[in-house]
């Protein structure tokens, strides 16, 4: 598997950091984890082919996770590239993903499932195994954020397995789901003194790497407040047996 970030922050304005959204390249096909407006620019800004774009898993229905995929669905429809597409577009999410893309179409009539090529929409249920894309395994479990929030983990065909947890406040069955993972991608909204209970400060996240015991995590949905932290310090503390690294805009890690 190949990651490349497309957006280690959150909903707030940042210069360095856009909204969320993970291309992952597998053996099955490619895959975009959740689908903020500024991703489906990022993704032509890191070179990446969206028009062969197979799967994308949508986590929950903050905007800073979903709100890109109306307009993405709007670029495809109208686009010269995809008009020879001939494969269909998965959408994967939690139950209310189609009302949600039918509360985007109600806007202005976009009428977004009109596609030059079939798009596939699939509500998943908590814990039940399904394919993601081509030959690659996943499982999604209920996180405490929102009510729809779902942390997914996904088997390469080659065995290589990674795990998003998206936006969650502290849970420890996240630390069984990403248990021994090649990589784990874990929010953590705050170095400290998190004003929120549905979002990860730092010494929670290491609790759970410590707990799950990754080969790799990687840190993110940063927001300001760590800006002028020093991050490798901070993580060095709470003594990580593996890499813990933090996330940024355009980051490529090989699983």
């Amino acid at each position: 598997m190949k990651l490349t970030v497309l957006g280690s922050g959150t909903s707030i304005p940042h210069p360095k950091r856009s909204s969320s959204g993970y291309w992952l390249e597998t053996g099955g096909g490619t895959l975009l984890l959740d689908c903020s407006a500024s991703a489906i620019h990022r993704i032509t800004q890191e070179g990446l082919d969206w028009v062969d774009l197979d799967a994308i898993w949508i986590s929950h229905f903050h905007l800073d996770h979903c709100g890109g995929l109306a307009p993405f669905l709007a670029g495809t429809k109208h686009s010269a590239e995809m008009k020879r597409r001939t494969k269909p577009l998965r959408i994967l999410g939690p139950p209310g993903l189609k009302e949600l893309i039918a509360r985007f179409d109600a806007v202005n009539n976009y009428r977004l499932l009109e596609q030059p090529f079939h798009v596939e929409l699939i509500e998943i249920e908590a814990l039940e195994t399904f394919e993601i894309v081509h030959g690659v395994e996943a499982v999604a479990m209920k996180t405490p954020h929102t009510n729809e929030s779902h942390a997914i983990r996904l088997l390469d065909v080659d065995g290589k397995t990674l795990v998003y947890s998206a936006d969650t406040g502290f849970a420890e069955p996240l630390a069984a789901l990403a248990n021994m993972v090649d990589l784990f991608i874990l929010e953590c909204s705050y170095p400290k003194d998190k004003p929120v209970q549905k979002h990860l400060e730092l010494a929670e996240a290491m609790h759970l790497i410590r707990r799950a015991k990754p080969k790799l995590a990687v840190l993110t949905h940063l927001y300001p407040e760590w800006d002028g932290v020093n991050f490798k310090s901070e993580v060095g503390k709470f003594e990580p047996m593996c890499d813990v690294i933090e996330a940024r805009d355009g980051l490529v890690l090989e699983v």
